[in-house]
């Protein structure tokens, strides 16, 4: 998809100066981000595979996280600077060759469509790729906006449609970028991910035989589909640890997909030995 995306944009970008289109031009400049999307997906995919060390213990998964990060805030760029040219052409709409337009973004349709299924298969397990996807994603729509650009100029002669079109790409690219962004600050935040609810995470432990109640839960991701857990489990002081941690990782797994949860259990007894202030804030959100 990268040399399919490098090879497609400088055709855009050679047809967009013939025609005179901003549509043109402004999905080309998306191609562009593209480009460095896929190559900067590229080299985070491979930095993640790398395996833990004594300095990265969880291994680099969050190298995918960050570089989503940068695909979102690329996307903004590209919106904003052609959301500014868009709207100093509207005041005066220059002269466009609509068919070309249409032709050569119909290319870029069929290899932004390409795109989309190639990437298809890893954007469900990976923010990594689901940020080169939606870049692509946003191209596509882009090549839509750029051939109904084309067709209004060429067919009913309106000069405005193309800095118009360009705009709801701009608006269709921020849309984008928003949604990248905010799921890679909650990785990077190790916010509970949204998929998932903590209260109903600790009312499903509390509930297990012998457990009588659950305190400093925290849920997190690592990285793309990387989820871990760690909480404190209280139980009754006759119940054997092995049970109630065996029924708990089972809990987790069966019920949360969280395969990764380090539980610390504690003895009823022992919460009454250990001062509750040290971590009161911590274990408990209502504290």
């Amino acid at each position: 998809m990268l040399a399919l995306a490098a090879t497609y944009m400088v055709a855009e970008v050679v047809g967009g100066l013939l025609t005179g289109s901003l549509a043109l031009l402004a999905d080309a400049a998306h191609m562009l981000s593209d480009v460095a999307a896929l190559a900067l997906a590229l080299a985070a995919n491979w930095i993640a595979s790398r395996p833990a060390g004594h300095r990265f213990s969880y291994g680099m998964a969050r190298a995918e996280i960050l570089a989503a990060l940068a695909q979102g805030a690329a996307l903004v760029a590209v919106a904003v600077l052609v959301a500014i040219e868009a709207i100093e052409r509207l005041q005066a709409p220059p002269a466009v060759q609509g068919l070309g337009v249409f032709a050569i973004a119909t290319g870029g349709l069929v290899v932004n469509l390409v795109g989309l299924w190639i990437l298809n298969a890893g954007k469900a397990s990976s923010l990594n790729v689901r940020g080169a996807w939606l870049h692509v994603l946003s191209d596509a729509l882009g090549s839509l906006g750029a051939m109904a650009s084309g067709l209004l100029v060429w067919g009913l002669g309106w000069a405005w449609a193309d800095p118009a079109v360009s705009l709801l790409i701009a608006a269709l690219v921020l849309f984008s970028a928003w949604h990248l962004l905010r799921e890679a600050v909650d990785v990077l935040m190790e916010a509970t991910p949204r998929n998932l609810d903590l209260d109903r995470i600790r009312e499903s432990l509390a509930s297990l035989a012998n457990v009588t109640s659950v305190h400093d839960l925290h849920v997190w991701s690592i990285g793309s589909g990387e989820i871990c857990l760690s909480c404190h489990v209280v139980v009754a002081d006759s119940a054997a640890p092995s049970d109630v941690l065996a029924a708990a990782y089972h809990e987790l797994g069966s019920q949360f997909g969280i395969d990764h949860a380090t539980l610390q259990v504690e003895p009823q007894s022992f919460e009454h030995q250990t001062p509750r202030s040290v971590c009161a804030g911590a274990c408990d959100p209502a504290a």
